[in-house]
């Protein structure tokens, strides 16, 4: 899941520096480089969080919340993947639709890293005395 965010920031980042047309993206909704710099940032800065939640989640780096907030933020993730996968696939563009694809997969792979989680927990749970 990291490597998929990692590709998909650079994806957006060129976005950002115009190696890559702003128009295909967004549903062809951007009018105007500023507007298209606002929400790749934004953009951005959520794809960051994501990465640190995953990062948390997946004990790389100090918990510094309790993992029951990094899970709530996660099914927060995977509502919002879901609702995007949606929107992608009656998006105007075409390139715009393949993109389903990909939100189809992060709605996959965050639905499987928190239920793993609940899995260890139970296994964890079984051989307690």
């Amino acid at each position: 899941m990291l490597w998929l965010i990692v590709a998909i920031t650079i994806f957006h980042i060129a976005i950002l520096f115009k190696v890559i047309p702003y128009e295909i993206t967004w549903s062809g909704r951007l009018k105007s480089d500023a507007e298209m710099y606002v929400f790749e940032l934004i953009f951005l800065a959520i794809n960051f969080f994501l990465g640190f939640v995953l990062l948390i989640k997946g004990e790389y780096v100090k918990q510094i919340v309790s993992l029951k907030i990094v899970n709530i933020v996660l099914w927060t993730f995977l509502v919002l993947f879901v609702l995007n996968t949606i929107g992608n696939i009656v998006a105007k563009i075409n390139f715009e639709k393949y993109f389903a694809v990909i939100t189809f997969s992060f709605s996959i792979l965050i639905w499987v890293i928190l239920n793993k989680g609940k899995r260890l927990r139970k296994h964890n749970k079984s051989y307690s005395v």
